[in-house]
């Protein structure tokens, strides 16, 4: 291999690399301002009178399993009547 090729060579992956690393930046900013959008949300709730601690938990389930949300409710239950609660 020539120098001239591996130079080459390093110029085609140096500049795969820095339009990975591009991507990733880009995505990182969109990240953001997602999560800005979000904590928009929630403060707009809250100013509206919602429990944004209750509302968290509630998306939390929903990304759940309903049969998962029920046992674990069921045994919560079981454990607040073992506790006189």
């Amino acid at each position: 291999m020539t120098d001239e090729a591996g130079q080459e060579s390093y110029r085609v992956t140096a500049d795969e690399l820095r339009q990975f690393i591009e991507r990733f930046e880009r995505l990182e900013a969109e990240k953001r301002d997602i999560a800005d959008q979000q904590k928009e949300v929630m403060a707009e709730a809250k100013g509206r009178g919602y429990d944004t601690r209750v509302m968290r938990k509630v998306i939390a389930l929903r990304k759940r399993d309903a049969a998962d949300v029920a046992e674990e409710e069921a045994v919560l239950d079981l454990y607040k009547q073992a506790l006189g609660m």
